[in-house]
């Protein structure tokens, strides 16, 4: 069994301001987002998309924010902020879901290509390569905020977490930052160049970097699952699954749906 580091969830402290581990991962995740992004149109040389670029980065930080907290407000824990309305507003408390935030950032994207006349497919997978720095990030937070920790286990890597009981734990953050974060993020930026290239946007075409990133993370994240404790207040919603099973399993159709037109279009244009 593996010991548990001491870490402090708090940075530093200004008076009442609290600077924590998790935050600060969340801004070096946008912060990655912003580079990738920007090098990636001059790769491309899509000269529109760099005019746009600082805008439509804050557009999408709102998205995640946003979708986020009240992804998780509604698919994990809507009747208790029913009860206490006030606590929505409450994020420095935790409470933050990736699905939510995936719809969050596909909608603001949307809405900010469609207002500016941007191609949204070729903006989303620029921007969708980039993503799994920021889930990498998000779930070493949740490792040092010792929160979504897994099932109990007897692992030889198990730790005992300090808000998870006496009894030891697989460390699925560490799984999750693994899976959703290096590989993922290594496998989407290796092809990241093949919908620009055009003896292979028959079988790449815009669209297919995004179809690919939602497909991959529903597929690891179904998986993760089974080592995650489920949400205490839901436990398994149904036939078995867990919420984020049940939410990635929707992913995984979407992105097929998606990769599936989009073939088709590249191959009668």
């Amino acid at each position: 069994m593996f010991t548990y580091p001491q870490i402090d969830p708090v940075i530093f402290s200004l008076g009442p301001l609290q600077v924590r581990w998790y935050g600060l991962m969340y801004i070096l995740g946008f912060i990655a987002a912003w580079l990738l992004a920007g090098y990636q149109t001059r790769l491309f040389q899509w000269k529109e998309l760099q005019k746009h670029i600082d805008n439509i980065n804050l557009v999408l930080i709102c998205g995640v924010i946003l979708g986020g907290r009240l992804g998780y407000i509604l698919f994990y824990n809507f009747s208790y902020y029913l009860k206490h309305p006030l606590e929505i507003f409450a994020t420095w408390q935790g409470g933050m879901s990736f699905h939510g935030g995936c719809i969050g950032v596909i909608l603001c994207g949307f809405l900010y290509c469609w207002r500016n006349k941007l191609d949204f497919w070729k903006t989303a997978d620029i921007y969708v390569v980039t993503v799994p720095i920021g889930l990498g990030l998000g779930r070493i937070g949740n490792f040092m905020n010792s929160e979504l920790y897994g099932r109990v286990s007897e692992v030889p890597w198990a730790m005992v977490f300090p808000n998870g009981g006496p009894l030891p734990r697989h460390p699925s953050q560490l799984y999750e930052a693994l899976l959703e974060g290096v590989v993922l993020f290594l496998i989407l930026w290796l092809l990241k160049s093949r919908p620009w290239q055009k003896e292979k946007s028959r079988w790449w075409p815009h669209g297919s970097m995004t179809a690919l990133f939602l497909i991959l993370y529903g597929i690891f994240r179904i998986c993760i699952e089974f080592f995650r404790e489920p949400d205490p207040q839901l436990g398994n919603v149904l036939a078995g699954m867990t919420m984020g099973q049940l939410l990635s399993g929707i992913m995984i159709g979407v992105g097929i749906a998606i990769w599936s037109w989009k073939r088709k279009a590249a191959e009668t244009s």
